[in-house]
């Protein structure tokens, strides 16, 4: 029965308040959305990326059997200055528009937003990924389409959004955001990065060492699990302060 107030009215049932995928699902809903109808971050992230593919295409004039060994590491550093410049822009979007405040005030939980903003940020990133691979094929002459590679992406892009929404969300509380994200993302995510080329080397090879780009593999599963967990716990204590 519904709770009756001293005047004898019925006092209104209270509004259950979303789960958790709910949270998730709706954050997520709201950032492609947003993305869908001004198309602000995706642009940037696609300019900046196809300008890197170019400076290094003409300035890196090499072999072709030496193009193949560089491949992996101008592969990752095009993730990464975009990935960062995504990751900037998504978070100083919400902060601008009020839409960061409003979330944070809402009655849900906080792990379900932050995961909705890193799986949204995760999907800029892979659409970018999905685009910006046939130009290397093109470019650098290298089947970059093998299943073991784009294992290699999608993990190492994982572990860069997980801590990078994280720092995105600390950073942009301050008057250097721009500045400052990168400083704290990079020296942290160095080493996903250097298991992410290390293993994309390895796969692009002819003839692939599944023993050598294991550890590598291994490693980018331990950090995403690890990180993921780290940004779980601490998310909350974040947006407090």
């Amino acid at each position: 029965m519904e709770p009756r107030l001293k005047s004898g009215k019925t006092a209104p049932a209270q509004r259950p308040q979303p789960g958790f995928v709910q949270t998730l699902f709706a954050v997520v809903w709201k950032d492609l959305t947003a993305e869908m109808r001004s198309r602000e971050l995706l642009s940037a992230m696609l300019v900046f990326a196809l300008l890197v593919i170019f400076i290094f295409n003409f300035a890196l004039e090499l072999a072709p059997s030496v193009r193949s060994e560089v491949t992996a590491g101008v592969l990752w550093v095009t993730f990464t200055f975009a990935g960062t410049l995504g990751l900037n822009r998504s978070m100083a979007m919400e902060k601008d528009r009020g839409c960061l405040d409003g979330l944070l005030l809402a009655p849900v939980e906080r792990s379900a937003i932050y995961f909705g903003k890193a799986v949204g940020n995760l999907t800029f990133i892979l659409i970018m990924a999905a685009i910006i691979l046939p130009l290397y094929a093109l470019f650098y002459g290298i089947n970059v389409f093998r299943p073991g590679l784009l294992l290699v992406i999608l993990l190492g892009s994982v572990g860069y959004t997980a801590i990078g929404t994280l720092l995105a969300t600390m950073a942009v509380q301050t008057r250097t955001r721009d500045v400052l994200l990168p400083i704290l993302l990079f020296p942290i995510t160095l080493p996903v990065l250097i298991a992410s080329v290390k293993a994309s080397s390895g796969f692009l090879e002819k003839a692939p060492d599944l023993s050598a780009i294991l550890p590598w593999l291994n490693f980018l599963i331990a950090y995403d699990i690890i990180f993921i967990a780290l940004a779980f716990m601490f998310f909350d204590y974040l947006v407090e302060e």
